[in-house]
């Protein structure tokens, strides 16, 4: 099977750039269908924001006057009910993953049949141990610079996702935290 542009030098590194975005947007489709179009993920985005906000303002006040006791318990209020919500949302946002794992696996294999043992780009350094490992992956040859299928779209996906995100406005909140396996608080210890 001839591709339109086969001859062209970097046409199997684009391809899988192409293809990686187009991924993408798929993801973040069936993400907006399942996750951001309904009311109850507005309403935890919205509490979220909300507490955030609320909780940056108090912890500037308490650093201009003294902490009261008071003061400090409406903060760890505050902060707990930050942190059951970042915890609900991502939960929510976890029902989504399945069908998105899977598309991926579906693309992951369909790329892998496609460029097996393919050189699809050339990196412009000498990977160290494990990167190596992964960028030279089904690659036969010595040449440390050969870069497979997996390891670009790898990156690809990672990179061109997140700013899909950020850019439709998917991001999670800033004040959403670790989600399901936060940090443990050192005030509980």
């Amino acid at each position: 099977m001839a591709y339109p542009f086969s001859d062209f030098k970097y046409s199997d590194g684009l391809t899988v750039v192409g293809i990686s975005f187009c991924t993408a947007i798929v993801c973040e489709a069936i993400s907006w269908v399942l996750i951001y179009r309904t009311n109850s993920y507005k309403n935890l985005r919205y509490s979220i924001d909300k507490a955030s906000k609320k909780l940056e303002t108090m912890k500037t006040d308490s650093n201009k006057i003294n902490i009261k006791k008071s003061k400090t318990k409406k903060i760890d209020r505050v902060e707990t009910s930050l942190k059951e919500s970042s915890r609900d949302l991502s939960l929510f946002k976890f029902k989504s993953g399945g069908v998105v794992a899977l598309v991926l696996f579906v693309v992951f294999g369909l790329l892998n049949s496609l460029f097996e043992g393919k050189v699809v780009a050339k990196l412009p350094f000498k990977p160290f141990g494990l990167v190596m490992k992964m960028s030279h992956r089904g690659l036969q040859g010595n040449d440390p610079t050969d870069c497979s299928m997996a390891f670009l779209y790898f990156l690809c996906s990672i990179s061109i996702r997140t700013n899909l995100q950020k850019f439709l406005g998917f991001a999670p909140p800033r004040g959403a935290g670790a989600g399901l396996f936060p940090m443990p608080d050192p005030k509980t210890s």
